[in-house]
């Protein structure tokens, strides 16, 4: 009754006097409520509202789950029935509030979590949206990770995919890989100005100082808050992030949230231009019981090689993923027996390549993630647009 109570309170409702009238009582109420129901409904999804402008998580989840949604409420049995069911629901320890259905797609609670900092609350949103039928293409293909041969060589690799291994190794960022050669490619411009007649050497000093303050400390995330704005790179952002957010999807892990801009990325913590947060509960309980099962491991492999196996699907190499590659190495590092290099090496390969076939698989859900983070949706539009081709999917399959 504590859930159905908050809400109540939340609508200055007086609850104990409306479950304690007569059974005539209640239904003459009834029969005499509907713009008072519909008065309620709008209160609470008022406040659900607020609730997700301010990104609280936490209150939103709860308005969701103190309320039974109705979503045909009038065409529901007889009012009298209802007055029934009321009475009978005065013996249960919990009831709900039902009241009309909400004015808009609950999905939008998604855009929520990237302020959560309890993932639980995280893994109960997409329960509670999974249980009410709005993410049937939630975890459709957990299962994929038992049904590949383990061994999967360099020659193995090109032969599955066309393409060699090599190229898929991430750029690295800082004082090598793009970083220096944009460095050096700016002091090649420079020259050119300066022998035309243009002379900007009285700001060269500040320009190469930000390059290397950049490069050393912020490990290009300036330059990179630069390079978003030209199309090309962005895209190749955009379908880096895409690959990580339908692999974690179809294989069931929820989501936290994506950031696509590099500067609030270093402002919350995330390492690289770039990132997309997901929870795996089961690998966090294995990993803090010491243990870590073969299914828990290829899953998270999958999800963290997914922006290298888009990018390799949609241009042929990769340049990102360096902070993925680290934090496969991290994992890999508390493992007990020691993993050799090869043993690395072929995992990553074996994850690069179910991504890589999962996402052919899934090119249109692709596409369409990458379409929405180009036009800035907020992430719940994402999932709502990427259910919409699962579903399309699924029909013609069917």
């Amino acid at each position: 009754m504590a859930a159905a109570l908050s809400v109540a309170g939340l609508l200055n409702l007086e609850t104990s006097s409306r479950w304690t009238c007569t059974k005539q009582q209640y239904t003459r109420r009834i029969l005499a409520s509907f713009k008072q129901e519909e008065r309620i409904g709008e209160r609470v999804w008022r406040e659900y509202g607020k609730a997700v402008r301010k990104k609280d998580l936490k209150r939103a989840l709860g308005i969701l789950e103190s309320v039974q949604i109705m979503e045909k409420w009038r065409e529901q049995p007889s009012f009298l029935d209802l007055g029934q069911q009321q009475e009978e629901a005065e013996e249960e320890e919990e009831e709900d509030i039902i009241i009309p259905s909400p004015p808009q797609d609950l999905r939008n609670v998604l855009d929520t979590c990237i302020s959560a900092t309890d993932m639980t609350l995280v893994a109960r949103t997409y329960e509670f949206l999974q249980n009410r039928g709005l993410l049937p293409g939630f975890g459709k293909c957990k299962n994929i990770t038992a049904e590949s041969s383990r061994d999967v060589t360099p020659a193995a690799f090109l032969e599955a995919t066309g393409l060699d291994a090599s190229k898929l190794s991430p750029k690295k960022w800082g004082l090598a890989g793009t970083p220096s050669l944009l460095l050096v490619g700016s002091i090649v411009v420079f020259n050119i100005l300066v022998n035309n007649g243009i002379d900007i050497r009285p700001f060269l000093a500040s320009i190469l100082a930000f390059g290397v303050l950049d490069a050393v400390y912020l490990g290009g995330t300036g330059l990179a808050a630069i390079l978003v704005s030209w199309p090309p790179y962005k895209r190749r952002v955009f379908t880096h992030e895409a690959g990580h957010v339908l692999v974690a999807y179809l294989l069931g892990c929820p989501i936290r949230g994506v950031i696509l801009d590099p500067v609030q990325a270093m402002r919350l913590g995330v390492q690289g231009q770039a990132g997309t947060q997901f929870w795996d509960a089961t690998l966090e309980d294995e990993l803090r019981q010491g243990r870590l099962t073969n299914a828990s491991f290829d899953r998270y492999s999958m999800v963290l090689f997914a922006g290298i196996a888009a990018e390799a699907l949609v241009y042929g190499e990769a340049e990102g993923g360096e902070n993925d590659e680290n934090l496969f190495k991290a994992i890999v590092s508390v493992l007990s027996p020691p993993w050799s290099p090869s043993q690395m090496s072929n995992q990553a390969r074996w994850a690069v390549l179910q991504s890589y076939k999962l996402l052919r698989d899934h090119r249109k859900a692709l596409d369409t993630v990458v379409r929405a983070f180009y036009e800035g949706e907020d992430f719940g539009n994402v999932v709502t647009d990427l259910e919409f081709v699962l579903s399309s999917e699924n029909a013609t399959i069917a």
